[in-house]
C-alpha cells in the first residue's frame, strides 16, 4: 500500500502545489502573463500558499474521511454548517459565487438540493475539491463520481456536478496507474455523453497535442467576464494534463501560463499528474513551499497539511476495503462470522 500512499499524497501536494503557482495569474489572459513575467515557470509570489482552492479540498477531505462511502448529503450540509456558514465570518475570503450563494441559502434555513440553486452553480468550487474523493476510491471512478456528487449536491447542479465527477473519476483512474489517456477516458464515462463538459473536455484533449494556445482557443468562452465555469476550467485543465502527457512540471505549467481561472485549473491538473506520477513527481522546492493552510478563506481549515488529510484518506480508504472484504468473505462451517450466524434451535 505504499504505492497508494504516496499517490495520495501526490494527488493533494499536486493540487496545492498547482493552486499556488497559479494564483498570481488567476483572471489574467495569456498576454498579460507574458507581459508581466514572460513565461511563468515556478513561484511568482513572495509567499506562495494555497488559497480557497487547496482549503476548500481540505475542507471535503476531512469530511470523506469522517464518512467514507456512507457519505450522505445530509453529512455535507451539517459539515458546511459546523465549519463554515455557523461560524462568524472572519477572514472568509477568496471564495467563488457558488460558495457565496451557497452560504446564503444555508444562513436562510435552506436544505440540499435547494441550497445549490442560485446563480452560479456551473462554477468549478466542486471540481476544485473534488480530487480527495478521486483519492479515496482510487481505482473506482464511478465510486468517486457518485461521492462527489453527493458533496455537489449541496452548492452546484448540472454542469457544475459534471465538472466535479469528471475531475474525481480522473483522479481515480490516475490513483491507479492508468495513463494520460486512460485517465481522460475515466472522466468522461461518468459525465453525460452531450454535456457541455464532455464537449470541452473532447475538444481541449483533441487540441492538446497543438499546445497549451490551441487548448485555450478550444476551450474558452471568449468574451464572458467569469472564468470560473465549470466546463471550461475543467477543460483547460485535462487539455494541460493531456498536453503534458502526464509530467507533473509540464502539466501544471502549462495551466498556469493559459490563464483564465489558474489557481483552479492548475490545482487539477496537479491532482492527476501528482496522482499519476506520485509525490516524487513534484519538485521539490515546488513542495517545500507549502505548508498548513492558513485560514485565510476557511478559518476551520487552518492549521490542517494537505498531505495529513492525504494519509487520512488513505488510511480510510484501506480501512474501507478491509471491511468489504470481510463481509464478502465465505462462510465456513467452523468460522466465527458462522458460528456466530447460527440459529440455536
Amino acid at each position: 500500500m505504499a504505492a497508494l500512499r504516496e499517490r495520495a499524497r501526490g494527488a493533494l501536494l499536486g493540487l496545492a502545489v498547482g493552486d499556488a503557482l497559479g494564483a498570481p495569474a488567476e483572471n489574467l489572459k495569456p498576454s498579460q502573463i507574458r507581459a508581466r513575467w514572460g513565461r511563468i515557470t515556478g513561484y511568482v509570489a513572495e509567499h506562495p500558499a494555497g488559497t480557497d482552492d487547496t482549503e476548500y479540498a481540505i475542507f471535503s477531505g476531512l469530511l470523506l474521511a469522517r464518512h467514507g462511502s456512507a457519505l450522505t448529503p445530509a453529512h455535507v450540509e451539517a459539515a458546511w454548517h459546523e465549519w463554515i456558514a455557523d461560524r462568524d465570518e472572519g477572514p472568509f475570503r477568496g471564495a467563488g459565487f457558488s460558495e457565496r450563494g451557497t452560504l446564503e441559502n444555508l444562513r436562510r434555513g435552506l436544505a440540499a438540493p435547494i441550497s445549490a440553486q442560485h446563480r452560479h452553480a456551473w462554477s468549478d468550487g466542486l471540481a476544485m475539491r473534488a480530487a480527495p474523493y478521486g483519492v479515496f476510491a482510487a481505482g473506482r471512478p464511478a465510486e468517486a463520481a457518485r461521492l462527489v456528487a453527493v458533496d455537489g449536491s449541496v452548492s452546484h447542479d448540472g454542469e457544475g456536478i459534471y465538472g466535479g465527477q469528471a475531475v474525481a473519476a480522473g483522479v481515480a483512474a490516475a490513483m491507479a496507474g492508468a495513463p494520460a489517456g486512460a485517465v481522460v477516458a475515466a472522466a468522461l464515462a461518468v459525465v453525460p455523453d452531450d454535456s457541455w463538459t464532455a464537449r470541452s473536455l473532447r475538444r481541449a484533449v483533441t487540441a492538446a497535442h497543438r499546445g497549451e494556445r490551441a487548448v485555450r482557443r478550444a476551450v474558452v468562452v471568449g468574451g464572458y467576464p467569469w472564468t470560473d465555469l465549470a466546463p471550461e476550467a475543467v477543460a483547460l485543465a485535462f487539455g494541460a494534463y493531456a498536453a503534458a502527457d502526464g509530467d507533473f512540471a509540464q502539466a501544471v505549467l502549462t495551466a498556469v501560463n493559459m490563464g483564465r481561472d489558474a489557481d483552479t485549473t492548475a490545482a487539477v491538473a496537479g491532482a492527476l499528474a501528482g496522482a499519476a506520477r506520485g509525490i516524487d513527481a513534484i519538485p521539490a522546492e515546488w513542495a517545500a513551499a507549502i505548508g498548513p493552510a492558513r485560514g485565510s478563506c476557511l478559518p476551520a481549515m487552518a492549521g490542517h497539511h494537505v498531505l495529513a488529510v492525504a494519509d487520512l484518506l488513505t488510511a480510510a480508504a484501506q480501512q474501507a476495503q478491509r471491511t468489504q472484504q470481510t463481509q464478502q468473505a465465505p462462510k465456513t462451517p467452523d468460522s466465527p462470522a458462522a458460528r456466530s450466524s447460527r440459529v440455536p434451535s
